[in-house]
Formats: C-alpha cells, sequence, structure tokens
C-alpha cells in the first residue's frame, strides 16, 4: 500500500489560499466614537446610545458595546448602572488635580531628558514641531491633539523612565479630551504648534533651566484655557 503523503505535502497539494485579514471592526468603531467626542460631536455627559450608533453604522450592538467599554477603559467613558455609557464629565477641580499631576510629572521628565537624551533624540524632537507646524492646518481637531499630546509622550520617553513614561500614558485620554475641548480657543492651529520649538530649542541645547521654563510656561498656558472653558460650564 503507498504511503500517504504526511500534511505538509497535503496541504502544498491544494488550492493555494492566504490568510485573510478581517478588519477589527471594534477598533473602527472605537476610532469613530473617539473621534466623535474630541471633536465635541458627543457632548461631555451625552449618552452613547448602542442601538441608534449601531442602525448608523450598519452593525449590531456588540461592537459598539465592546468600544464603548475599552473607551471606559481609557478614560473617555463612563459605565452608568441600567443607563448603558456616558462620555465623562469633569468638574474643575478634576481639572485642576489632573493638570497638577501632569505638569509636575512632565517637568521630572524634561529634568531627565536634558541628562540622558541623545543628540538625535533631540533633533527628533526637533523635527517633530516642524512636522507639527508644516501640518497644523491641514489635520482635523482630533488629529492635531493627538500630533501635540505625541510631542509630549516622545519628551516623557526621552526621560529614560518606563515608569514615568506609563504613568503620562495613564493620564493621555483625559487630557486629550480637554485638549480637542479648549483647542478652538488658541485660534491658529500652526501658532499653537509653534508654541512647542522653544521646549525642543531648549532640550537641543541640554539648557534645564530653560526647559524647565519654557515647559511650565506651555502647560501653564494650557491649563488655564482649559479651565476657562470648564468655568464657564454650569457643571463646573
Amino acid at each position: 500500500m503507498a504511503a500517504l503523503p504526511d500534511n505538509d505535502d497535503a496541504d502544498d497539494s491544494g488550492p493555494g489560499f492566504s490568510s485573510i485579514q478581517v478588519p477589527d471592526l471594534v477598533a473602527m468603531v472605537e476610532a469613530q466614537l473617539q473621534d466623535a467626542i474630541l471633536e465635541g460631536r458627543i457632548a461631555l455627559g451625552e449618552r452613547i446610545v448602542e442601538a441608534d450608533l449601531a442602525r448608523r453604522m450598519g452593525i449590531s450592538r456588540a461592537p459598539v458595546r465592546e468600544a464603548a467599554r475599552r473607551l471606559e477603559s481609557s478614560g473617555l467613558l463612563v459605565a452608568r448602572p441600567r443607563h448603558g455609557f456616558a462620555v465623562r464629565d469633569f468638574t474643575l477641580q478634576q481639572v485642576d488635580d489632573l493638570y497638577q499631576v501632569r505638569i509636575e510629572l512632565e517637568l521630572m521628565g524634561a529634568r531627565l531628558a536634558c541628562r540622558h537624551a541623545s543628540d538625535a533624540d533631540c533633533a527628533a524632537l526637533l523635527a517633530r514641531v516642524d512636522e507639527m507646524v508644516a501640518q497644523a492646518g491641514s489635520l482635523s481637531r482630533a488629529r492635531r491633539v493627538a500630533v501635540d499630546l505625541a510631542f509630549h509622550q516622545q519628551l516623557c520617553a526621552l526621560s529614560g523612565n518606563a515608569y514615568l513614561l506609563r504613568l503620562f500614558q495613564n493620564l493621555r485620554h483625559e487630557v486629550q479630551l480637554f485638549l480637542a475641548l479648549s483647542a478652538d480657543s488658541y485660534g491658529d492651529p500652526a501658532a499653537l504648534a509653534e508654541t512647542h520649538r522653544p521646549i525642543a530649542l531648549a532640550l537641543q541645547r541640554r539648557d534645564e533651566a530653560a526647559l524647565l521654563q519654557a515647559l511650565r510656561h506651555h502647560l501653564d498656558d494650557a491649563v488655564q484655557h482649559v479651565r476657562l472653558l470648564f468655568a464657564q460650564r454650569p457643571s463646573a
């Protein structure tokens, strides 16, 4: 009796099939929901109606629910018993508390980056500013905010401290929401992007005092824009 071919030979002799890459539907829903929140199309405190979103997207409710759970984990949504999910709302005190932590965290990161970042690292951070300025006018508000935060995350990464970077990443989505809501109060997007340049230049010179001064000025200005926005809201 002839020997049966092994599995490899059997696979080779059959029709040629390649793996099919199925899009991550939940990730796609998550991205659309996040953009809608960051662009202000879904307001703070507004309920996420899963059935309505599923109908408008032409999908079942399951991926909408899972996307909402992911956004809850990242701090953009909150779960309400028997009422599903809603966009997270904030008080003025919560804004102040978060920025107090953010400012001290980034200042520590900047001090460490000034000592540990390589010349190539510093040049890359400055190049990022050039890209931010060049792209500012063509990006959506949500995308501009994401690029802005990427600069700050890169600065924290240059600290060489993995724990510090992780703490920054834990704050990222809440900060991203605050920045998105207050972005229009700055006026020219390119001018806002330029406010990152003194930070990158001071780091390139290894001028720690100038770096901390530029970064604190930048973050103090940011928190004032956010505070003004929340102070004017009835729920603040």
